[in-house]
């Protein structure tokens, strides 16, 4: 499966997250927000940069338990937990997230 934005071809897997992790762009993830009819607002962002640092630093994309709890961490307790989480990423916080920042699909997700 693949999808095109300004002349480029971006190639995904039979769920929709990207092939190569290098294509990964802002674009990118508005295109899938787009499908997923999601406008992206500043709270999803800071979610999405906040799972890209962690990818960058733990090589693996969490699964929502640790997600909710580290992002409590980083970002308080007010977005550290799953109704917040799940009101932004209805399809599921890990999951979504992780597909509209460019990461794999987090283990344990099905």
């Amino acid at each position: 499966m693949a999808f095109e934005i300004n002349g480029k071809t971006y190639e995904t897997d039979e769920e929709g997250y990207l092939a190569n992790l290098s294509d990964w762009n802002t674009d990118v993830a508005g295109r899938m927000a787009t499908e997923d009819d999601c406008d992206l607002s500043e709270n999803h962002w800071e979610v999405i940069k906040f799972l890209r640092d962690y990818y960058e630093e733990y090589q693996i994309a969490p699964a929502v338990r640790v997600l909710t709890k580290a992002i409590g961490k980083r970002l308080g307790k007010d977005k550290g937990n799953s109704k917040y989480l799940y009101e932004l990423f209805p399809y599921g916080p890990a999951k979504q997230a992780c597909k509209y920042a460019g990461l794999p699909k987090p283990t344990g997700c099905v």
